[in-house]
């Protein structure tokens, strides 16, 4: 028996019925890979065969190779959810992936950056098209606390101006309006003088690199680091930890978990939690360095 049918017909329900991006899609097939050479190493051709002592010796190997709790957790979760498709589509009988525990691992909190870092970040010199393009792109990064994914993916027609917002698309392609401050509406009127000459005639990215097309998420992380090494901040500098100062900011300063998990587009309540962890590490900072009996 050959897997690759069913796999077909299962990426092709996560990308038309549950409307994956290619990046989770890309998830998948690589952690499936994973499992499906495992199995046919044991000499397993048939999902039937398959049962929980099996998929617990798939975690095992794993383990042994160093993959984190993390990695695990998702590799269970992409067998998990293979093996609900095949018994709801009658191709299998159980979930032998329904109880096996991962490994866990230890939890680590977002890193951030502080509003001095920050400030000193965005500081960087320049009026030329590059300069505006990275300023624009950061402002909005930590304005709106968008995804990687969410900012290269927004074409012109999704600022609006009058309201002041943008309209993100986000995780299974669900859209939110996030608005941005002034700070950020200035950097991409900037940008956008120098876009019109830069950009190709029918393209609608809103960033577009020097070819005149849509920029790719690896010329934004570099473009980050090279920021950040500019500006002496002293970190190594990735798009998603201005995505987490963002949020970590909004809840020191308003202590409104609904509303950051709405601004974020987190599905569930307890993506959004995390940060309240480092609203309390900040706090419990303060206190350390400031009252007199807090090291006796």
């Amino acid at each position: 028996m050959s897997f690759e049918p069913d796999l077909k017909d299962f990426y092709s329900y996560l990308e038309s019925e549950r409307r994956y991006s290619p990046h989770t899609l890309a998830a998948y097939r690589r952690d499936l890979n994973a499992f499906i050479r495992f199995s046919q190493q044991r000499d397993i051709a048939d999902w039937t065969k398959m049962d929980d002592l099996h998929v617990r010796a798939f975690v095992a190997s794993q383990h042994r190779k160093g993959l984190s709790g993390t990695s695990l957790q998702r590799q269970l979760a992409s067998i998990r959810t293979l093996f609900n498709y095949l018994c709801r589509h009658h191709r299998a009988e159980v979930n032998p992936a329904q109880g096996v525990p991962a490994p866990r691992s230890a939890k680590r909190l977002p890193e951030t950056l502080s509003v001095d870092q920050l400030d000193c970040l965005l500081a960087f010199p320049g009026n030329d098209a590059l300069a505006c393009r990275d300023r624009a792109v950061m402002e909005l990064f930590y304005g709106c606390g968008l995804r990687l994914s969410e900012l290269t993916g927004l074409e012109l027609g999704d600022i609006d101006w009058q309201q002041g917002t943008v309209s993100v698309t986000g995780k299974g392609r669900k859209q939110r309006h996030v608005p941005f401050g002034s700070k950020a509406g200035a950097a991409l009127k900037q940008w956008l003088q120098h876009r019109s000459a830069q950009a190709d005639q029918h393209e609608k990215a809103l960033f577009t690199s020097r070819s005149g097309k849509r920029i790719s998420n690896s010329s934004i992380q570099q473009r980050l680091k090279k920021r950040a090494l500019q500006q002496g901040v002293g970190i190594s500098l990735y798009p998603h930890m201005l995505r987490h100062s963002f949020a970590s900011h909004m809840l020191e300063s308003c202590n409104d978990l609904r509303a950051v998990q709405e601004l974020l587009g987190h599905a569930n309540l307890s993506t959004t939690q995390i940060y309240t962890h480092l609203d309390f590490q900040h706090l419990a900072g303060v206190y350390d360095k400031a009252h007199p009996r807090s090291r006796k």
